[in-house]
């Protein structure tokens, strides 16, 4: 009874693959009958609905470039990081080795040169085949193959991945579609571009879309230098990308790529000697997976981060965030930012030195802008973007602001209290409204009462107090401390700033116009980091540094003192290009007259003073050896935000170590760091010798000029 059934259900499957072997063999006689002549077709066939539905189907197909990689790169040439969809580097057909564009042709389609898109013969043959042997033989042409990938990958850049069709869930009406398409699509391509095209998109593994990113996958090489062997396993694996996978199934994947070598034999594409050498050939893979996004990138994972913001940020490149996204992933962008490698490994292998083992997660900052420019050169902190074993982890950019000045996301942390850094700002009004560099303050005064008559020409409501025309309430000091004894006395303001002396920064604000202050801090691009807002110099705190500044704008505040007084914008998009060429927006270099050329000369004399004879005496007395410069340190009340940011005329760079990510209400007072006990943090401790150490590698490679020395007016007392 049991062999009775066995019996009925052979012969049932028999009978059924009978049945659509005629089928499909007489939707293929409509096919090719339409495709001659419908009319005669549908009179001698007598299939005229058939015909109908034949010619209902759509013979256009928008064939638009695939979703192609994304690549950042420093101003040098270097790959920064990559972002992407589908791994895919889109090539010419000649510059792919002839081996792969054989073997595919071999294995896939054989009569891919003689067929108009569909295949008669391989159709029947399959169908023959499979109705006698109950095997699954495909009969799609490259061209039929090709179009099936281009209307999924429309579908994908259009995130219907829903709406995919793989090849063993098409039902008659789909591959009816995809003949009349690839009938169609011949008329309108070459064979080599169409042969070009499926090259160029079709998977080979979800790290590798396209023969290119192919070789570079599973070889570490390129599709033009691919060897018989390589191109041979690489034209297998199509059929199956996982069944025939070398770095899982090995053995699966040799026995495809010697079936690829007989087919290549067998139509006279290669000699025998070379199909038995090649056949007898080990697999020998060199996997290089690629890294996608900024948590992956090869260097400075911040500042891709902050680059992958700038884009997704800016209308230019989309109209929505969607477009902008497509764009970043799908476009195939060349994005040239204005990084420079050398500096970046000198800054990131500093920052990372500088709290060692750093348990208790101490962050560490530096970043470079060029004078003149506001080029970005360098851009690091000692974190790791993604969670690691002994590793101090965050995504927050410790040396941008939270928001750009629409309010747009940049995932900076937000700025830190810059301290006295703030200080050269109010001595640069003091510049500005004519007074004398060696003008003597009373730094002994550590009480400003309420009520104190603070001068302000603009008489407007800023923050909690009402500033009238000359009797501003501006709040009260009701005791200023220096971080030292000793100075509170008299003394020239010049000698008070390059002493970083809290009470001489008062008493020379007493003798200022706070509009005057607050124009020269708003001139110099410096703003708070939290959400952009002005920084209300109105508020005495804001003197020494109450409200956190990112260390990019701080420094590029200073490079303003540089470059004679000229502020620029700072600039991280040298160039960005389409996967075709085509030119999109970067950012252009925006500078401006901001600080009247004498005042900053008058600046730049003090702080050169700084690392000679002042506050930054004991950072490292080579770095003004090398080049002519200036500094200024900084820290705040509660010593947990610790800066030095200093300069050449060729490079000014912010240094800031602290409490990065507590909103700065840790204190940085009897804290062990780096094996190191400190009583208290000062600027020039840790920060200070982390600006010095780089600064001395990298200022040589950018040339630097003497600063020129102030009027002989302003040194007069």
């Amino acid at each position: 009874m049991a062999k009775k059934r066995k019996h009925g259900h052979r012969l049932a499957g028999t009978l059924g693959r009978i049945l659509g072997f005629f089928t499909a063999s007489a939707l293929c006689g409509v096919l090719a009958a339409s495709l001659v002549a419908p009319a005669v077709a549908a009179a001698g066939l007598g299939v005229s609905t058939s015909i109908g539905f034949f010619d209902s189907l759509p013979e256009e197909l928008t064939v638009q470039p695939p979703s192609q990689t994304t690549r950042v790169l420093t101003s040098d040439g270097q790959t920064i990081a990559t972002f992407y969809a589908e791994n895919r580097v889109r090539v010419p057909l000649a510059n792919m080795s002839p081996f792969i564009r054989d073997g595919i042709v071999a294995i896939e389609d054989s009569r891919f040169y003689e067929h108009a898109g569909i295949d008669p013969q391989g159709i029947l043959r399959a169908f023959l085949s499979n109705v006698t042997s109950g095997g699954k033989q495909g009969a799609s042409t490259i061209t039929q193959q090709y179009v099936t990938n281009v209307i999924n990958e429309a579908r994908l850049s259009q995130d219907k991945g829903n709406e995919v069709i793989l090849s063993g869930q098409k039902d008659m009406g789909d591959k009816l579609r995809e003949m009349k398409l690839a009938v169609a699509l011949e008329k309108k391509f070459t064979k080599d571009q169409i042969l070009e095209g499926y090259l160029n998109i079709v998977f080979f593994n979800s790290d590798a879309y396209g023969v290119e990113a192919a070789s570079r996958y599973f070889f570490s090489t390129t599709a033009k230098d691919l060897t018989l062997p390589q191109a041979a396993l690489l034209a297998g694996l199509v059929n199956s990308p996982t069944f025939y996978n070398p770095a899982v199934n090995p053995e699966n994947s040799k026995a495809r790529r010697n079936q690829v070598l007989d087919e290549m034999l067998k139509h006279r594409k290669i000699t025998q000697a070379q199909h038995d050498e090649a056949a007898a050939a080990p697999i020998e893979l060199k996997i290089t997976p690629e890294r996608q996004g900024c948590a992956n990138a090869a260097m400075a994972p911040y500042f891709c981060d902050y680059i992958s913001h700038l884009i997704l940020n800016n209308p230019a490149y989309g109209s929505s965030l969607l477009e902008r996204q497509r764009r970043l992933y799908r476009g195939g962008l060349t994005i040239t930012t204005t990084l420079d490698s050398r500096l970046q490994a000198a800054a990131q292998a500093q920052v990372d030195g500088t709290a060692g083992p750093n348990p208790d997660h101490w962050g560490a900052a530096l970043v470079t802008v060029q004078p003149g420019t506001g080029k970005i050169l360098a851009m690091a902190q000692n974190t790791v973007f993604l969670p690691a074993d002994g590793k101090f982890d965050t995504q927050l950019n410790f040396n941008v602001d939270a928001k750009d000045p629409q309010g747009n996301d940049l995932n900076g942390a937000g700025g830190f209290q810059p301290g006295s850094t703030m200080k050269p700002f109010t001595f640069a009004e003091w510049l500005n409204e004519g007074k004398s560099m060696t003008a003597v303050v009373d730094a002994s005064r550590r009480v400003y009462p309420l009520g104190f008559p603070w001068r302000s020409s603009c008489g407007k409501v800023l923050g909690a107090y009402s500033t009238a025309q000359n009797n501003p309430q501006l709040g009260a000091a009701d005791d200023l401390q220096n971080a030292e004894d000793g100075f509170y006395r008299p003394m020239p303001v010049n000698y008070g700033l390059y002493n970083s002396i809290n009470t001489a920064t008062f008493a020379a604000a007493a003798q200022l116009d706070f509009c005057g202050i607050q124009k020269m801090v708003d001139a110099v691009g410096l703003h708070s980091g939290l959400d952009g807002a002005q920084i209300n110099m109105h508020q005495l705190g804001n003197l020494l540094g109450a409200t956190g500044v990112a260390p990019l704008h701080l420094a590029n505040a200073f490079a303003t003192f540089a470059n004679d007084g000229k502020y620029c914008a700072p600039v991280a998009l040298v160039d960005v290009t389409d996967a075709a060429g085509g030119k999109l927006p970067a950012q252009p270099s925006e500078c401006r007259d901001a600080v009247k050329p004498d005042v900053a000369r008058g600046v730049n004399a003090v702080l050169q003073d700084v690392l000679t004879k002042g506050s930054g005496v004991w950072i490292n007395p080579k770095v003004h050896d090398k080049r002519p410069t200036a500094a200024k340190t900084g820290t705040s009340n509660n010593n947990g935000s610790t800066w030095v940011v200093g300069y050449t005329s060729g490079l000014a760079t912010a240094s800031f170590f602290g409490d990065a990510l507590e909103g700065q209400k840790r204190s940085g007072q009897n804290v062990t760091i780096n094996g190191t006990f400190y009583p208290r943090l000062d600027g020039w401790m840790i920060a200070g010798p982390q600006w010095a150490n780089y600064m001395v590698q990298v200022t040589p490679l950018y040339p630097a000029n003497p600063f020129p020395p102030p009027p002989a007016s302003m040194t007069k007392p």
